[in-house]
């Protein structure tokens, strides 16, 4: 489903340390999302995503990279359980 959500991304990078961003979905799912971030992220990246309308929080995994957009990179993420309440919509 198209929605637009913002996020919080929070992962540990290699030489950064931790990392916390604030991005957003362009298509969400109860498995997963199609989100903007504005850094760009590794393959099977472990992430936590929080939906920061509901305040929920998922751990996550970076499954697909797509390019960078004027907005920030294209990142597909997977949740670690099906969650069909947490993005807030129903499906």
């Amino acid at each position: 489903m198209n929605c637009r959500v913002p996020v919080s991304i929070e992962w540990n990078g290699t030489a950064t340390g931790r990392c916390v961003e604030t991005g957003f979905t362009r298509v969400v799912n109860a498995y997963g999302c199609l989100l903007v971030s504005p850094k760009e992220m590794e393959l099977q990246q472990v992430l936590r995503v929080t939906n920061l309308i509901t305040c929920q929080r998922s751990d996550a995994a970076v499954v697909w990279k797509g390019a960078r957009r004027p907005d920030g990179w294209d990142v597909g993420v997977e949740l670690s359980e099906c969650q069909m309440d947490f993005w807030g919509v129903e499906f």
